[in-house]
């Protein structure tokens, strides 16, 4: 991608110095075992864990939802102290100007499109987070909580998009900041909320209407790639790495990797073929109205 460092975000919010060290005991009331913190609350067996862990990979907003939602333990955060320095590289801070600079022309962009758009936060971590939808970490990937209309990631996500899942450059990173961005926008809308309705109402849709809900914030993604393709933001390769990412974490893939099969009634995100059709119509069309993929046949 062409761009220009504009400096940092004023919509940037830079949580790095409050480390897991917060956290000594495990995450406080709520938190659950992702990788590297053990469960305080509540108690979900081996089995349990197991389950939720495949859904821990990428994208896995509705995880951070579903953690939200469980009964809250009484049990007292540790005493915490100032944070430590951040300590950091000029390669991280390289990064922090990218995903600043995207993070603005995203907004500035749906901003255009949208009349009374309402600008997101990005926070960014290390580790482990409290958000208004629960507590996450970092294995979790980056995700979106409607109900402080903030972003979250932790940066070092983006070496795994590389290194584990083959998905390289830019642009792919870029990609990622433009999908969560989309459910930004989805929840705006009111999208979100009627997603999360339909599914209380008709249990047995529930994965069906989550897959429609991220292809869509996949084609949205695509909407503003498309923006940035005509005032020239782009350079040649940069389409090929964002396609490539979303076949990277499609279900399928991931499923394959995880557990060694594909069980297609068990897609929340979409296949990798369904998040590329979805994500390439909106970087072809640029229109949010081609983005409707609770109307398509077989999205």
């Amino acid at each position: 991608m062409r761009w220009t460092s504009r400096g940092r975000s004023r919509h940037v919010e830079d949580r790095r110095a409050e480390t897991r060290r917060r956290f000594p005991f495990g995450l406080p009331g709520g938190g659950g075992r992702v990788g590297r913190a053990s469960v305080r609350a509540p108690r979900l067996g081996l089995g349990g864990l197991l389950v939720l862990l495949l859904f821990a990979v990428c994208f896995r907003e509705q995880f951070v939802q579903v953690l939200s939602s469980l009964p809250k333990a009484n049990v007292s955060a540790p005493p915490v102290g100032a944070p430590a320095p951040l300590e950091t590289s000029a390669a991280e801070e390289e990064l922090v100007q990218f995903v600043s600079f995207v993070l603005d022309d995203l907004q500035e962009t749906w901003a255009r499109l949208l009349p009374g758009y309402e600008s997101a936060r990005l926070v960014l971590f290390r580790d482990a987070v409290r958000s208004a939808c629960g507590f996450a970490e970092s294995a979790m990937g980056p995700f979106y909580c409607p109900l402080d209309q903030k972003v979250y990631i932790d940066l070092v996500f983006y070496e795994e998009l590389h290194r584990r899942f083959g998905a390289p450059g830019d642009f792919a990173q870029a990609y990622v900041l433009a999908h969560e961005i989309g459910h930004h926008v989805q929840n705006l809308l009111g999208t979100a909320g009627e997603v999360r309705r339909a599914q209380q109402a008709n249990p047995r849709l529930a994965n069906e209407l989550s897959v429609r809900q991220e292809l869509q914030a996949d084609c949205l993604a695509g909407v503003w790639g498309h923006s940035t393709a005509r005032r020239d933001i782009l350079e040649r390769g940069d389409v090929e790495e964002g396609l490539a990412a979303a076949a990277a974490i499609g279900d399928d893939r991931l499923q394959r990797r995880s557990q060694g099969r594909v069980v297609p009634d068990a897609f929340t995100h979409g296949s990798s073929r369904q998040r590329v059709t979805w994500f390439r119509r909106g970087l072809e069309s640029g229109d949010p109205e081609a983005c409707d993929t609770f109307s398509a046949g077989g999205a």
